[in-house]
């Protein structure tokens, strides 16, 4: 099975990638654009025997068709703002593509103004349903690797991106988490199961409050963490201010940065939207039900190794 890859070297497309060579049932391919071929990355993925289709997503209809020629499945991680998935989508369905993964893979949330970059993805879950393609969206919860904590001592400083500095509310809300690592793993078992054809799929490790990742750090550091909590009114205060910011058809990546953050902290840490519960009530396949001998990564393992000073970096936003 020919399985394509847009973005390979971004984030989610790594994990994707090191998921579908370790899966070895796969041939795996990578979109590059002409001015990237060279690149050391590109070169990477060349010697672990990724095959690389030189290709500009904003090129020509045809020019898409043709490179998508003899694919069956196209797995897209270019991002939120990329709506160029669109003109991907239309060579998709000219080129006879069995399954497109369009690029979701963040926290749930229901659409129609909680998060813009929900809305922003639905735009292109719309067309592809417009046009009959068939499909699999996957979202992931919230990274581990963007879930860890300053501590006092400064020794864990080299993988907190400061996403999770300050409790939402009283951070009893429970949400959940999904080692990065662990995406690709979860991708490989799911874009050959019939099951999940034209449907969401919601994948997570675990699930766990604020308050409970935070004693858990403490725990495993032997040190004290400063609590900062923000009350509910203040984020959504937060969020109206970004909202305003950024304008109606908010596109500009400078202004939508704090507003995705915001609105992060809106639906999981107020709402409480980015649990299981709530992902089957609006209509997700989740992994535990799907695959219940999957084995994931463990957060408290994931923390082992932050303390050791053996994690893996993953700087961003994630989505």
């Amino acid at each position: 099975m020919k399985v394509l890859v847009i973005r390979a070297t971004g984030h989610h497309g790594a994990s994707v990638i090191d998921g579908l060579l370790e899966a070895g049932n796969f041939t795996v391919q990578a979109f590059v654009r002409p001015e990237s071929m060279t690149k050391p990355a590109v070169e990477n993925l060349r010697d672990r025997g990724v095959e690389i289709r030189e290709c500009d997503i904003n090129g020509r209809l045809a020019e898409l068709v043709k490179a998508l020629d003899g694919i069956d499945i196209v797995i897209s991680c270019v991002g939120t703002l990329q709506l160029d998935q669109l003109s991907l989508v239309n060579a998709a369905k000219k080129a006879g593509v069995k399954r497109f993964v369009p690029c979701g893979f963040i926290t749930v949330a229901p659409p129609g103004g909680i998060m813009h970059m929900r809305d922003l993805k639905e735009r292109v879950y719309n067309h592809i349903k417009q046009l009959r393609l068939p499909y699999t969206i996957i979202d992931v919860g919230w990274w581990y690797q963007v879930a860890s904590l300053r501590v006092p001592s400064g020794k864990v400083d080299y993988v907190a991106v400061g996403l999770a500095e300050e409790i939402v509310g009283k951070g009893n809300i429970p949400s959940a988490l999904t080692d990065l690592r662990d995406v690709g793993r979860y991708v490989t078992k799911i874009i050959i199961d019939e099951q999940t054809l034209n449907r969401m799929v919601f994948v997570y490790n675990t699930v766990m409050t604020q308050n409970q990742v935070y004693d858990l750090i403490e725990e495993m550091s032997g040190e004290k963490l400063e609590r900062n909590y923000v009350a509910d009114e203040s984020i959504h205060a937060r969020v109206a201010e970004c909202r305003a910011l950024a304008g109606k058809d908010a596109t500009d990546p400078v202004k939508l940065h704090p507003l995705f953050l915001a609105e992060y902290k809106l639906s999981w840490g107020v709402r409480g939207d980015n649990n299981p519960d709530y992902a089957k009530y609006l209509g997700y396949l989740t992994s535990k039900d799907l695959y219940p001998d999957f084995e994931p990564a463990g957060f408290r393992d994931y923390l082992k190794s932050v303390f050791e000073g053996t994690a893996v970096v993953s700087i961003g936003i994630i989505g």
